[in-house]
């Protein structure tokens, strides 16, 4: 085919701006090529010959030689042949160079068509890849539109797009066009309309990733995250591990003036984080994630149910119990077991009913 620089820099910018490789699309237009023939003379017996780095693309259509023709696509002449391959007799294969105005209207629309499927396609699967490599992961995201209707968010990641739904945006954050924000990519699904992130920024494991960022002894795993339970938007309580003697779990999390942990409540927009120790005694993990409460004393309930009584200084009740509830709460999600607040004194007072958990 006569000037294929145009074909060719179109691969390449193909390749460049959207991440397509060129061999990709090469195989597309082969296959493009060979429907094209089929459906204008019935021969899908071609050569496509298609090299990019030398700037050849060649099609030739196999036909067989003849004395008289039946099948204009699938057959030459006698002279005609000869005209290709001087040695060409009747009965012979001979491979007839096309020119592209011989595909006429109708082929060409065929190709066009499939070179365009190939393109979806190509996006298609670059954007799973993409996106499964993120699976799990803490990714950086630019809000590129926000619906007004719905309040959904349309981020850009990477080359990608994806959707921040209004459910899993902070309750009370207010998201930008062009500011930065951080999302986890909590799963990654084919559908019709192609590869589709489910991103979020509620989701606690937003905030294990946070950490394992901002703290280098999370990173190289000489502290462990143990549990996460979080009200986004409000408050998040982390249980922490030390597997070294000499590392304070928490205060590695903590950093020196708190910089470690304010640099995460900065980046989720104020809300509020208790660092605590975890432990394999569970009366001592429960009194640990009513922290900032002080604890008096853990009973397990003597039925062996994760259920526990803990009873706790008069004046921290309260404290303990957490705005409407949210400290006996997220205690309990973290630790996995009921929790029963009492006040030391035995006297539950007006907060009976909201001091179980």
């Amino acid at each position: 085919m006569k000037d294929n620089s145009e074909i060719f820099e179109a691969l390449a910018m193909l390749e460049k701006e959207r991440g397509i490789s060129a061999d990709f699309m090469v195989d597309r237009i082969k296959k493009a090529i060979v429907t094209a023939c089929k459906n204008s003379y019935g021969n899908e017996d071609c050569v496509v010959n298609v090299e990019p780095a030398k700037g050849v693309f060649d099609v030739s259509l196999n036909k067989t030689v003849v004395e008289d023709i039946t099948n204009p696509g699938r057959e030459i002449l006698l002279e005609k042949a000869r005209a290709i391959d001087a040695t060409a007799a009747v009965g012979d294969t001979v491979a007839v160079p096309m020119d592209t105005k011989d595909f006429g209207r109708i082929a060409a629309m065929t190709a066009r068509n499939i070179i365009r499927q190939g393109i979806r396609d190509g996006e298609r699967s670059r954007m799973l890849q993409e996106f499964e490599s993120k699976h799990q992961e803490l990714v950086s995201a630019v809000v590129d539109q926000i619906d007004p209707r719905s309040g959904a968010a349309t981020l850009l990641i990477g080359r990608a797009e994806a959707v921040l739904p209004k459910a899993e945006q902070v309750p009370g954050e207010t998201l930008t066009v062009g500011s930065h924000i951080k999302v986890y990519v909590a799963d990654v699904k084919e559908t019709e309309k192609g590869p589709r992130a489910i991103i979020s920024r509620v989701h606690p494991d937003l905030v294990r990733r946070l950490f394992e960022e901002e703290v280098p002894e999370i990173f190289d795993g000489t502290v462990e995250i143990k549990a996460v339970a979080r009200e986004a938007g409000s408050r998040t309580k982390i249980a922490v591990l030390s597997h070294n003697a000499d590392v304070d779990a928490v205060g590695s999390c903590i950093g020196a003036k708190g910089m470690r942990v304010n640099h995460i409540v900065d980046e989720l927009g104020g809300e509020k984080i208790d660092i605590v120790e975890y432990s394999d005694d569970p009366c001592k993990f429960v009194a640990s994630a009513l922290s900032p409460a002080s604890v008096v004393d853990v009973v397990p309930a003597e039925d062996g149910s994760r259920a526990c009584r803990v009873s706790v200084p008069d004046d921290q009740l309260s404290l303990a119990i957490g705005n409407k509830g949210q400290n006996a709460r997220l205690a309990a999600r973290l630790t996995g077991w009921k929790i029963d607040i009492k006040p030391e004194s035995g006297f539950y007072g007006e907060g009976e009913d909201s001091a179980k958990e």
